[in-house]
């Protein structure tokens, strides 16, 4: 049975679990698993600028043994009209998995649809799963265990938010989410956070205070006020987001061991300042390291070799 990971829902709480712990094997030992993927291709495919998710992807997958075959639109026909299903059809004959970086998440679910090997959705509009494996992956290296511990977003209830709800969720973490009114996240994505929470013990908490939201949190999260495609909107939500700021009267309501994300690019002085992303309480660099591991060792799940 083919394995898509579209969403952090697609892995219940024990797969997630064993993605994790299995990231940590990776990191601690850079040999595991040296040759899993060799003689498999696996197709990057970007439909939006990255950093990041190419980088980690493109080194993970040359890591693990395997081809990593970086294609942008302007490289293939989607660009000139070809379908991204007919796409799929085509790339799943060529290669061993697809991982798509994209804006609908119905794109991802077509494309998985019409495609016969694994699909990773490596950031849509929806969702940004990937960056949640290296989120809890973070949390888990500061704080071992997580269930109990509170996680507080502040900013943009955009993807990153939906899937820090969904992640946390599994991990029976408290998540808070604090935004602007009109700036909230998907409330399905909310109701489908709060039942998986029920289940593992955790909690979601939705509303407008960023201060409420960090009191005694052991996790400060943020990203940036205007996500790509919404860069015409940059200018208004700079006016409605400052007190959504990460700054040190922020981190100083957290816990005393309280850490700091974000899934950067970081647009330093708006949603977090210097001080802070450079400061003590940072992971922020260990957090984007972090996507290196916690891919690989996705694509190991996804493939059923670890």
């Amino acid at each position: 049975m083919t394995r898509n990971y579209l969403s952090v829902d697609d892995l219940n709480p024990d797969e997630l679990d064993h993605v994790l712990g299995l990231a940590a094997t990776l990191k601690a030992d850079p040999d595991a698993h040296r040759s899993a993927l060799s003689g498999r291709s696996i197709a990057l495919v970007f439909e939006k600028a990255s950093t990041r998710t190419r980088v980690s992807f493109e080194v993970g997958v040359a890591q693990l043994g395997g081809y990593p075959l970086v294609l942008s639109t302007s490289d293939l026909q989607l660009g000139r009209g070809e379908t991204i299903d007919d796409t799929g059809r085509v790339l799943s004959r060529y290669v061993d998995a697809i991982v798509l970086r994209t804006f609908e998440q119905e794109r991802l679910e077509i494309l998985a649809e019409a495609a016969d090997v694994p699909v990773v959705n490596s950031l849509s509009d929806f969702e940004h799963p990937c960056q949640a494996l290296a989120d809890l992956q973070t949390m888990r290296e500061r704080f071992g265990a997580l269930k109990g511990r509170v996680l507080a977003y502040v900013g943009d209830g955009n993807n990153v938010a939906h899937s820090l709800l969904l992640a946390g969720a599994k991990a029976g973490m408290t998540v808070r989410v604090a935004t602007p009114p009109g700036f909230e996240p998907i409330p399905l994505v909310v109701q489908r956070a709060t039942e998986i929470a029920a289940g593992t013990g955790g909690a979601i908490e939705v509303g407008r205070d960023a201060k409420a939201a960090a009191a005694d949190a052991h996790v400060l999260y943020t990203d940036v006020w205007a996500s790509m495609g919404q860069e015409a909107e940059s200018d208004e939500r700079t006016l409605v987001f400052p007190s959504y700021r990460i700054d040190q009267g922020l981190v100083d309501v957290a816990a005393a061991d309280a850490i700091v994300l974000h899934c950067l690019p970081a647009h330093r002085g708006q949603e977090i300042t210097d001080d802070v992303i450079d400061g003590p309480r940072s992971a922020v660099w260990d957090q984007a390291e972090n996507r290196l591991h916690s891919q690989k060792a996705l694509l190991l799940f996804l493939f059923g070799l670890a």
